[in-house]
């Protein structure tokens, strides 16, 4: 199996009770949409076609990482991750 390189990690915090994921892997982003994403959403396909896609070297990992955070910012996380710190309207309401 190919490692594909994620880049800097990403950090969404994922409860009310202020719980942070590291998202340092592209494997642990395609669980977490699988297995663990709180909604269904056209967000979270999407992301998830994207990591699929990049996991088989046929779309850019970047894209990937867009279509996941657009996924979190939809799902309700707040983002805990410098690259995002332009952008702290997300919230837990």
């Amino acid at each position: 199996m190919i490692e594909i390189n994620w880049g800097q990690p990403h950090f969404l915090v994922t409860s009310p009770q202020g719980d942070v994921q590291k998202f340092s892997t592209i494997e642990k982003v395609k669980y977490w949409l699988q297995k663990r994403w709180p909604i269904a959403d056209e967000a979270r396909s999407s992301a998830l076609k994207q990591v699929e896609a990049a996991m088989d070297c046929v779309a850019p990992v970047e894209m990937a990482r867009r279509a996941f955070v657009t996924a979190a910012i939809t799902a309700g996380f707040i983002s805990n991750s410098v690259e995002d710190d332009q952008d702290r309207s997300l919230s837990w309401e």
